[in-house]
């Protein structure tokens, strides 16, 4: 990826992460926090990954999120200094659910590696 596409990354996960935390209060969300934003080289989209907690909440996180895709962008428009503003497509990250399932796994091999004289 290019510097380029790294800065404006950068920005637009601030930017949503702000307007997240000062502008969205609906408490049928959770907390959502934005993990990751990839843009498209040509700047016209931009995938933007959510870690919602608790997890029951991720479905109504993630329909909120997409009924508020145009005011995202309004505000989006009025930060950035780009020719474009890049339509959004929000996602669910699951990095934290492969992360618990592996340390489940790990924990499952312990498990069975007691020592047989205890």
């Amino acid at each position: 990826m290019s510097f380029r596409l790294e800065k404006i990354s950068k920005l637009i996960k601030e930017e949503i992460s702000l307007i997240l935390l000062h502008k969205v209060h609906d408490s049928h969300m959770g907390m959502v926090t934005v993990t990751k934003v990839i843009i498209s080289p040509d700047l016209r989209n931009a995938k933007v990954f959510l870690s919602v907690f608790p997890n029951e909440k991720r479905d109504v996180s993630l329909a909120r999120v997409n009924e508020m895709h145009g005011y995202f962008r309004t505000m989006l428009a009025s930060r950035m200094t780009t020719r474009y503003v890049p339509d959004l497509k929000f996602f669910l990250d699951d990095t934290a659910d492969y992360v618990e399932h592996i340390d489940t796994l790990i924990k499952k091999i312990h498990e069975d590696d007691k020592p047989a004289n205890e």
